[in-house]
């Protein structure tokens, strides 16, 4: 298997952690956080997914730590916010449709790693779902808000990356990986976010819910 050159993957990687840490600096200026408070938001959720994976795995250092790229995307990306904010607010249609592209590619990308450093079926699926959207829940916990992976009044999120990270790991299990099917799998999980965000799909919740109460959100 070719898969990913390394360098490709490492650009890639970066654009991956360059659109999401906008979201986290978005959020962080819709919190009224100062400028310290979005920079955090945009490093948790631009590197967060890839540390926790790097580190259930055992490779230490993780590259966010070793790779000054890694390191500095998400300060750009808060520079950019700080002087920005209303013209990037403007493209936030654009930034998810990045966003999307994302979460295709580190689901994809964080199964493979799991599974070259030895993880099963399964195992490595869950570490390519937690690379995916890791870094989400991290910034809406730091920002005292409910992770919008658990909402039901967010489009579905979780689903997609469960549905490329498990594809890639079944590919992986009967040797079918190359860079045609995993480019499927990228392209399905993008696709199915996309969509998600244009038609409103959203996750089922309870069946015969009873309860009176509000929901909270």
């Amino acid at each position: 298997m070719t898969v990913l050159t390394p360098s490709l993957q490492h650009w890639l990687d970066l654009a991956g952690i360059f659109v999401f840490a906008i979201s986290g600096a978005l959020l962080a200026v819709r919190k009224n956080f100062d400028v310290f408070g979005m920079a955090v938001l945009a490093f948790a959720t631009g590197l967060g997914g890839g540390l926790f994976r790097d580190l259930v795995i055992g490779d230490v250092p993780p590259a966010a730590f070793t790779d000054l790229g890694y390191f500095v995307t998400p300060l750009v990306v808060t520079v950019l916010v700080v002087f920005l904010h209303p013209q990037v607010t403007r493209i936030n249609r654009a930034v998810q449709v990045f966003d999307a592209a994302g979460l295709g590619f580190f689901c994809v990308v964080g199964t493979l790693k799991a599974h070259e450093y030895g993880l099963g079926t399964l195992s490595a699926a869950a570490l390519g779902l937690a690379t995916a959207a890791g870094g989400g829940v991290a910034r809406d916990m730091l920002a005292n808000e409910v992770p919008s992976l658990l909402r039901r009044d967010q489009e579905i999120y979780a689903l997609p990356a469960i549905a490329g990270a498990s594809s890639v790991a079944l590919l992986l299990r009967y040797d079918a990986l190359n860079d045609l099917t995993m480019a499927l799998s990228a392209l399905g999980a993008f696709a199915l976010r996309l969509l998600a965000l244009r038609f409103g799909w959203r996750a089922p919740g309870a069946w015969h819910r009873r309860s009176s109460a509000p929901d909270e959100s």
